[in-house]
């Protein structure tokens, strides 16, 4: 007798459609009938009696009346329904705003800011972890809660409030300045308000966005720097932890969050900012190439300068030596090929510029205490 095909619906209340190709992947590899329809029709299949469920609950609530009425094995992508009892694979949003703190941090700025418009746990979440970030750092940050200003009136005259609202304030602020968007939206409004208020990107102000979903960004006048939220793989995962709830597992206690993949560095956020002319191609060289095996006179080379000087400069410029940042980019990117990819961990290392997996191995475990594969299955909980 032939196996029957699992039925899984995608009810995806927020689409994007690297995580319903994660999904699709998932179920390619394993068989099973994907229903698609409410994605691209909006409606809500009221009747179906199906496998399992795949949903991104946040956007009405028929969708979620829906989900809780079928009774079916689920997965939610979102926490905007805690109430609603079933696994939940998410976003790590505090590990994509540590991630971009970090890269702010490595920039020579005076006045650091969060842009929000809205109360949004996604956004309070990665708000909160960055403001922490820094001031662990020693750097104070403040919080710009475009809803909670007393000019805030949705509807016309909203667009044109919120960019001056928002030039006043980084007009008001040290330079250069800093700016973490909750997502590409708010970094695109951030960058029109500066353009509105004469604001040099990113000379006076850097920006970062976050989910690296803005449509064709390099065909900006000033391209957006985003992370990159690895939503193929949370598709993926998310595919994977409602299959062993089909075959009859249990509800995780705990939701399992996807470290972000990576920060895609774009002209709102240039390295070359850095004042220091010979540093600033320092730092281009190495996130261009760290990734191969280059030592610290092949960015002294590009840099123009003796090694002394080099390393003169970074500890003068970037608060650290050139071999020190080289090692930090390298052991970001494996964190996040370690956790976002089910690659063997030789071929992370190799990927990463270490020339064997034992040089790999040990320079991972002296800088986070950990081996590659622990580090693994601690962030993922897959070996």
């Amino acid at each position: 007798m032939k196996a029957r095909h699992q039925r899984v619906l995608l009810a995806l209340g927020w689409y994007d459609y690297r995580v319903h190709l994660g999904i699709e992947r998932y179920a390619q590899e394993h068989g099973w009938s994907l229903s698609t329809n409410l994605a691209r029709e909006h409606v809500i299949p009221w009747g179906w009696d199906g496998d399992g469920i795949l949903a991104w609950l946040g956007a009405g609530d028929d969708l979620a009346r829906f989900v809780w009425s079928a009774r079916k094995p689920t997965v939610d992508f979102s926490l905007r329904r805690p109430q609603f009892h079933c696994a939940r694979v998410l976003e790590d949003h505090a590990d994509a705003a540590r991630l971009a703190a970090g890269h702010l941090l490595a920039r020579p700025l005076q006045s650091h800011f969060f842009y929000s418009d809205t109360a949004n746990w996604a956004y309070d979440e990665r708000g909160t972890a960055f403001v922490a970030e820094l001031r662990r750092a020693g750097r104070p940050c403040q919080w710009l809660r475009r809803h909670q200003s007393p000019d805030f009136r949705p509807g016309r005259g909203e667009w044109q409030r919120r960019r001056q609202w928002l030039g006043q304030a980084l007009r008001a602020a040290a330079k250069p300045a800093g700016v973490l968007a909750a997502n590409d939206q708010h970094a695109l409004e951030v960058l029109e308000a500066c353009e509105l208020a004469g604001l040099a990107v990113p000379d006076e102000v850097a920006i970062v966005g976050i989910g690296n979903y803005l449509l064709a960004p390099d065909a900006m006048r000033t391209p957006i720097s985003s992370v990159d939220t690895n939503l193929e793989w949370l598709g993926y995962r998310g595919a994977a932890t409602l299959d062993a709830l089909m075959r009859g597992g249990r509800v995780p206690a705990r939701p399992e969050r996807i470290p972000a993949r990576t920060l895609v560095v774009r002209k709102s956020s240039d390295l070359l900012a850095v004042q220091h002319q010979g540093v600033a191609r320092a730092l281009r060289f190495i996130r261009e190439h760290a990734l191969k095996p280059i030592a610290v006179e092949d960015v002294a080379r590009a840099a123009a300068l003796s090694r002394r000087g080099l390393h003169l400069a970074f500890q003068q410029h970037v608060g650290r030596p050139p071999g020190e940042e080289i090692r930090r980019v390298r052991l970001e990117a494996a964190k996040r090929q370690l956790a976002g990819t089910a690659d063997k961990i030789e071929t992370i290392g190799l990927n990463c510029g270490y020339q064997s997996l034992n040089s790999f191995c040990v320079a991972f475990k002296q800088a986070t205490g950990l081996a590659p594969g622990e580090f693994r299955r601690q962030a993922t909980g897959v070996a």
